[in-house]
């Protein structure tokens, strides 16, 4: 069977959340305009006229409550309820207000998802609009570009298994960020699969210019990786557990040990060579594997480990007093 020709419109609802996105929504909201029953545009307090603009474009305009804290996960499952009330359907694909929903994409996704019933959610290539606008856009790209096949998680661009979503209970309405990697532990916990095609799914504008946006990004990032260890962290999951270690390893504990050793020999400051040493390493194995700007991409994750942190600490703290963190936004 052709996945890209084995579903009609009528399996297929679409969420899109978003704000003052302007034009990017309204491109957004006309890529995949007759190729999905309906879809629903889940506004989160836009000023920009965004609301209105997706009402022209037939979408049904949810507008959240601003009153109580936004999250996108919030924002998705008020979208997924929507949805349900207007009709039933069997396939949801999420997406972002920035981003644009390519022509195969979600024919090819619902195509794939009949045939393999054990799957439940599925996500293909994201890409960047503007990779050339700046080297953060760059890594963004490269970081879209996860391996093909079974995976443990899914991005915010993904088509699920409606039944099976509402029967997870959906997103975590709390989480600020790693909602659909938490999700799909879920999905996965209850018996279903996850999978990466190899086919393009969405054109993504990060419109990311500055350091301080990427900065933030990898706070935000810090932060997902701490609360999803805290919720999923035991064995066999063990879900984010690598990454918040890795990230308290490099960027706490051993520039700490270094300086605590600094009091004993001025000589010890010499094992903040480790830090160029590992940049050397991994932009070495990236350039044999052939990623684009490898050693660009090597130094930012290796300095990428202090902004991670800071979001670990972040996290930990608020739990500390009692306090859940707001919204960690870059653009």
């Amino acid at each position: 069977m052709n996945p890209s020709t084995s579903s009609s419109p009528g399996d297929i609802g679409v969420v899109v959340i978003g704000r003052n996105e302007g034009q990017r929504l309204v491109r957004c909201l006309q890529s995949f305009r007759g190729r999905a029953a309906r879809c629903v545009y889940v506004d989160s307090g836009s000023t920009d006229g965004s609301a209105e603009a997706a009402a022209a474009l037939d979408a049904d305009v949810v507008r959240l409550d601003m009153r109580q804290p936004f999250t996108a996960a919030r924002a998705r499952n008020a979208g997924l309820a929507r949805l349900g009330e207007l009709g039933p359907i069997e396939f949801v694909q999420f997406v972002d207000g920035d981003c644009e929903v390519l022509p195969d994409w979600l024919a090819t996704a619902a195509g794939f998802l009949r045939e393999r019933p054990d799957v439940v959610a599925v996500a293909g290539r994201r890409r960047e609009r503007f990779p050339e606008a700046s080297v953060f856009n760059r890594l963004c790209d490269i970081e879209w570009n996860t391996p093909v096949g079974e995976a443990k998680a899914v991005g915010g661009d993904a088509m699920f298994r409606a039944g099976a979503l509402r029967a997870a209970g959906g997103y975590r309405d709390d989480l600020i960020a790693g909602e659909e990697p938490e999700l799909c532990v879920r999905l996965r916990a209850a018996g279903g699969r996850v999978w990466r095609l190899d086919a393009d799914m969405t054109l993504h504008d990060a419109a990311m210019t500055r350091l301080s946006q990427w900065w933030r990004r990898n706070v935000r990032s810090g932060h997902a990786f701490a609360e999803g260890a805290f919720l999923h962290g035991g064995a066999p999951e063990l879900h984010f557990v690598a990454e918040t270690r890795r990230s308290v390893l490099w960027a706490v504990a051993l520039p700490l040990a270094i300086l605590a050793l600094c009091l004993a020999t001025p000589w010890a400051l010499a094992l903040f060579l480790v830090y160029p040493l590992q940049w050397l390493r991994l932009g070495a194995g990236f350039a044999t594997r052939g990623l684009p700007i490898p050693w660009e991409y090597a130094a930012f994750l290796v300095a990428g480990r202090f902004p991670e942190a800071q979001g670990v600490l972040k996290f930990w703290a608020g739990r500390l007093v009692g306090h859940r963190s707001t919204l960690i936004e870059y653009k």
